[in-house]
């Protein structure tokens, strides 16, 4: 075979087009790109709601035998613990009922003292509940999913309770989910007050004591403060609702080489075992408008109004008759004169 007809090109297995350093710098620089950008300009949040209004299904899916099996689990239960918890909670039922019954009494002198102060009439706070999916991925911060989201009206930054107080705080809404941020977050804070003392603090999240808890900062060393003090929101954020409770004080630290004292307090809520949450409309959000039948006056009812016509007639009547009776005892007394 002549010289000339030898093909020198190499085999396509060598053909390995850039090197491997130039894809490493590539793919890094767009990396970085990507997470400054998306850290400040967020340009990266419609392509992860996409993607998770996408995968909502396959998560879904992926949860049944979950769900499935725990189900499952539920039924076979013991058939004399479940008739224990149910006397249980026929007790707590009955006890539940007294104190609702005086919570009603103590509604309504609150409303007539408020009425007689002209202070304004507390609001109620709209609630939607939800079920809890499944933890967030992230081992660094404290979160958990919730399967309500912009479709059912979801609002970011949304209160979240259960039913022994403060859970969290919504941070991110999808179009079918919700990642709610706990309170035991070092990044969420909530502005409460000491029920004891009604003095005002912010208490920030504290993962890292004792498996999740709260503390209490830049609170004096002197400060009237006690172990076992409730908590509760002090609703000037306009986020939280005032009188929810949120945590215990557990631990004092007062050290002589400091100005400041160190708290540690309990959350009350089941951060870490909650199933059902009821998420709460912040208070700063704009309400409903009253509807245009609750703004008009009421009409009157038509007999009313008839008993009020011959009442007025009936006065006309009288004063005509009266007037008339006036003009006949002037005249005698003109011709007298």
């Amino acid at each position: 075979m002549p010289l000339g007809t030898l093909d020198r090109t190499a085999p396509p297995l060598f053909n390995q087009g850039p090197s491997a350093l130039s894809k490493l710098i590539f793919f890094s620089t767009l990396a970085l790109f990507l997470m400054v950008a998306d850290a400040r300009f967020h340009i990266v949040q419609p392509v992860r709601q996409a993607i998770a209004a996408v995968l909502y299904p396959v998560q879904w899916v992926a949860l049944k035998p979950v769900q499935f099996v725990v189900g499952a689990g539920g039924y076979l239960e013991d058939l004399q613990t479940a008739q224990k918890n149910e006397a249980d909670a026929r007790k707590a039922l009955m006890l539940q009922a007294e104190r609702a019954s005086q919570a009603d009494t103590l509604a309504q002198d609150n409303a007539r003292l408020r009425a007689l102060l002209e202070l304004r009439q507390l609001q109620q706070t709209p609630g939607r509940a939800a079920e809890v999916l499944y933890d967030a991925a992230d081992p660094y911060t404290r979160k958990i999913v919730i399967d309500q989201g912009l479709a059912q009206g979801v609002a970011p930054g949304s209160p979240v309770i259960d039913a022994q107080g403060v859970l969290g705080q919504v941070t991110a809404v999808q179009p079918f989910t919700s990642e709610v941020t706990l309170v035991i977050d070092r990044d969420l804070s909530i502005p409460v007050q000491n029920t004891r003392t009604g003095v005002r603090s912010v208490a920030f999240g504290d993962a890292s004591a004792h498996g999740g808890g709260l503390e209490l900062r830049f609170m004096a060393a002197n400060a009237d403060l006690q172990e076992g003090d409730l908590l509760s929101t002090s609703g000037v954020d306009g986020i939280y609702p005032a009188g929810l409770p949120v945590a215990k004080i557990e631990r004092i630290e007062r050290r002589a080489d400091s100005a400041f004292a160190r708290i540690y307090c309990v959350p009350l809520a089941h951060v870490m075992a909650a199933r059902y949450v009821l998420v709460l409309q912040p208070t700063g959000a704009p309400s409903a408008p009253p509807p245009a039948a609750a703004a008009a006056p009421a009409p009157r009812p038509k007999k009313a109004e008839g008993k009020a016509g011959a009442a007025v007639k009936g006065a006309e009547k009288a004063s005509e008759k009266n007037g008339a009776a006036a003009a006949a005892a002037k005249k005698p007394a003109e011709a007298a004169r």
